[in-house]
């Protein structure tokens, strides 16, 4: 009959319980590995022709007994290596504790020499061994066969253990962030923080979460933005060039390129305009796929997107008229809802304004967008904090980049005038007003800052959805530990 997990479990407590009353620790603080399992195989050949002694660690992947012999493989982060645990070589006593109280999952270290079995196998033949690692949880026999994405997410750290293909995805985020961190270094912006927590939230429309600040009795948000407002204000102070990169919080809907919690970066660049961004974006862009992907050539979502292609320029207004004979500029809010209506377009009605309904209407035009490019000329309604472009102030200077049918990074000249801003900031009040819980607050202190004198400024924002894009994965599956619904554990707390 096959064991439960439950009754696995139990016995490996008890096995547990038999260790300690052996005396053996079964979670020692120190391990005296010598190599890692990558390294053993670079020296292999220096290793078996010295027969040195050495020290490798890891967890348990397989047993398998056959009489005074058992193979095994242990696994570390650099790679998986073949055991032999003999009981001539580690004595009768070791060999009877290996197998009575060591379980596939427990953490070894293993001392040995370098063999090759009969079969060709580059193995370690053991000399001894120290438990490092009680597993009292058995691993899963068929993780790979799993079809529930929501366990997989919920395990993550055993979705990791048994898919290499997760462990170089993750491998991947952290070389495409230091790609970000390197070629703004080199491109002589200057990194730094700024607050998380906010009296006003800044830099974008968005839900934010609140929370209480109990030291100063205040009610405060999770920033929204990688700190538009602070930087800005760093532009004030005379610094003409910073970035930040570091989680940002919205409290919004969740989708395949929306998280509530994720990763963002954003730069700041005095006496640069929105051209100028849009050179420095698409060689950021080109530089970042090269260093974390080795290469300018993607396909996401059935798009087959070019990153060394001429660039775009999508047209914001003429793309919008071509698709559904709408020209956002001469409308209403009235005739905008008529037309996603008619286009079976579904959309919140909480809060709902000419804003939110030309929003709308875009997010019907963009799927047909495959880039790589720019969207140019969006209304001023939709950009409270961009400057308004000489040649029509209807619209600002604005730039989003678009990949397969969808934004990925958006950029501005950023407004400078203190007057404008405040008046900006006094629509966007009066549409939170109204229930719009995604229009901006006003906030006083920043156009404080603003009336001492900013220069001309460019500034630019790009969130993991980029990372996830070049993957072909959702948000959601691209993040390390996404945020679960909590459950009931399979066992009592203590049990």
């Amino acid at each position: 009959m096959k064991k439960t997990k439950v009754s696995e479990r139990s016995e490996r407590l008890e096995k547990l319980k038999e260790l300690r009353k052996n005396k053996i620790n079964p979670y020692p603080a120190k391990s005296n590995r010598t190599f890692k399992v990558k390294e053993i195989f670079k020296k292999f050949k220096e290793l078996e022709k010295s027969k040195k002694v050495f020290c490798a660690a890891g967890r348990l992947m397989s047993k398998r007994e056959h009489g005074n012999l058992i193979f095994s493989h242990i696994k570390d982060a650099s790679g998986k290596i073949q055991i032999a645990f003999s009981k001539k070589e580690i004595g009768a006593d070791k060999f009877k504790k290996f197998k009575k109280l060591i379980d596939i999952g427990d953490f070894l270290e293993v001392k040995g020499i370098c063999f090759v079995t009969h079969k060709g196998e580059k193995s370690i033949m053991a000399r001894g061994f120290k438990l490092l690692s009680k597993a009292v949880r058995p691993l899963p026999e068929k993780w790979h066969g799993l079809k529930d994405e929501e366990e997989k997410l919920r395990k993550r750290y055993l979705d990791i253990l048994f898919n290499d293909e997760i462990r170089a995805m993750i491998e991947k985020k952290a070389v495409f962030w230091n790609s970000v961190r390197q070629f703004m270094e080199n491109k002589g912006f200057l990194e730094v923080e700024t607050p998380v927590l906010e009296v006003t939230t800044g830099g974008a429309d968005a839900k934010p979460f609140i929370t209480h600040y109990n030291a100063l009795d205040l009610d405060v948000y999770l920033r929204i933005s990688m700190g538009e407002l602070w930087q800005k204000r760093l532009m004030v102070a005379g610094l003409e060039k910073t970035f930040e990169i570091g989680r940002q919080f919205r409290n919004e809907g969740m989708s395949s390129e929306h998280m509530q919690d994720y990763t963002q970066m954003e730069f700041y660049w005095a006496y640069a305009d929105y051209g100028d961004g849009m050179k420095l974006v698409e060689e950021l862009y080109k530089y970042i796929a090269e260093k974390t992907f080795g290469t300018l050539k993607f396909n996401i979502r059935g798009y087959k997107i070019d990153l060394g292609k001429k660039w775009v320029i999508y047209d914001f207004l003429k793309l919008i008229k071509k698709h559904t004979g709408v020209d956002v500029l001469n409308t209403s809010e009235a005739e905008i809802e008529k037309k996603l209506k008619k286009l079976k377009i579904e959309y919140d009605k909480k809060g709902f304004n000419l804003t939110r309904a030309i929003d709308n209407l875009w997010k019907y035009c963009r799927k047909n967008i495959s880039g790589p490019g720019f969207l140019v000329n969006v209304p001023v309604t939709m950009e409270p904090l961009a400057k308004r472009s000489e040649k029509n102030p209807q619209i600002v200077e604005r730039f989003q980049v678009m990949l397969a049918g969808s934004e990925v990074g958006k950029g501005y000249s950023e407004l400078n005038d203190p007057i404008d801003q405040a008046e900006r900031f006094n629509v966007q009040q009066k549409l939170r007003d109204a229930g719009d819980e995604e229009a901006q607050m006003y906030d006083h202190d920043f156009v404080e800052a603003l009336e001492y004198g900013m220069p001309p400024t460019c500034g630019f924002g790009m969130s993991e959805r980029l990372f996830s894009f070049l993957m072909d994965k959702s948000m959601r599956e691209c993040q390390i530990f996404p945020l679960m619904k909590p459950r009931n554990s399979s066992f009592p707390r203590g049990n």
